[in-house]
């Protein structure tokens, strides 16, 4: 069964910062370093509402400059040349991430069980 998360269409910039562990001035930033993939909806009242693509294009970008440690210049750079390659990496990245959470919440259930 989908949970809350999946049927949403569009989130906040708190959400989105939270969900990357991030503050919401660096998806203002990245915002404008990179036009070209972040651009969310904004309300009338100028609110940011972030889809589930703009999210995956913040994933690609949390991966290159946070998890990678590029410079801005560097990850806009890669970007152009590789935009693929560099989506792919993410996404791996993510289901890594997630398989990893997975497997510690595993062990502590087997550690409560012992």
């Amino acid at each position: 069964m989908a949970n809350e998360k999946d049927l949403k269409l569009y989130y906040s910039i708190n959400e989105v910062a939270e969900m990357f562990g991030i503050k919401d001035t660096t998806l203002r930033f990245w915002e404008r370093e990179f036009p070209k993939q972040i651009n969310p909806k904004k309300t009338s009242r100028n609110v940011r509402q972030y889809t589930k693509d703009d999210i995956e294009q913040i994933r690609v970008i949390h991966n290159l400059v946070k998890v990678r440690g590029l410079k801005i210049s560097a990850a806009r750079e890669l970007l152009k040349k590789n935009k693929s390659g560099v989506q792919q990496e993410a996404e791996l990245v993510a289901r890594l991430q997630k398989i990893r959470a997975e497997l510690i919440a595993i062990k502590k259930n087997l550690e409560e069980l012992e």
